[in-house]
């Protein structure tokens, strides 16, 4: 995405590997504002943190438009802990962004990025998330196959 940041295969595989909140979106606004996702994380920022939207591209059809975080929101969850954000839909940013602000904010400060993942069975809950990148060599991109485990008791 940026000249002098880290490819695919240089990525910390910690960041993919772990504990995670899958949070159900699906009946949010289609903007994830500062106030909402404060709302929503009030007491405890997770370290990865899932988006389920609803506008996934698994019944394939590329969705018009899909919710997205505001810059300022995705630097409230880095700053409260937050290393990974995960969304079913195809970006983390607008579908017709040149500029990328969401994806900015969260390389710029340390956070990791997963999208296009199948949510559609999964309920809002605590899950170990296993989805390191595949290690393509000099790429800013590469594949997951991410898999969810419950956990049993709420980290």
């Amino acid at each position: 995405m940026e000249d002098g940041w880290a490819a695919s295969d240089a990525l910390p595989l910690s960041a993919f590997i772990g504990i995670a909140f899958v949070l159900d979106a699906r009946n949010a606004p289609m903007t994830f504002t500062l106030d909402w996702v404060q709302e929503q994380f009030a007491l405890e920022v997770p370290e990865r943190l899932l988006l389920r939207t609803g506008h996934s591209i698994a019944r394939g059809t590329f969705p018009e438009q899909w919710p997205v975080l505001t810059q300022s929101a995705a630097a409230f969850l880095v700053k409260g802990g937050t290393r990974l954000v995960g969304t079913d839909a195809p970006s983390v940013d607008e579908r017709h962004s040149k500029t990328l602000p969401v994806h900015h904010e969260l390389f710029v400060r340390g956070a990791f990025i997963l999208e296009n993942l199948a949510l559609d069975d999964v309920g809002q809950g605590w899950y170990e998330l296993y989805a390191q990148p595949l290690r393509l060599v000099g790429m800013d991109a590469a594949p997951v196959r991410a898999v969810l485990r419950p956990v049993s008791d709420q980290v």
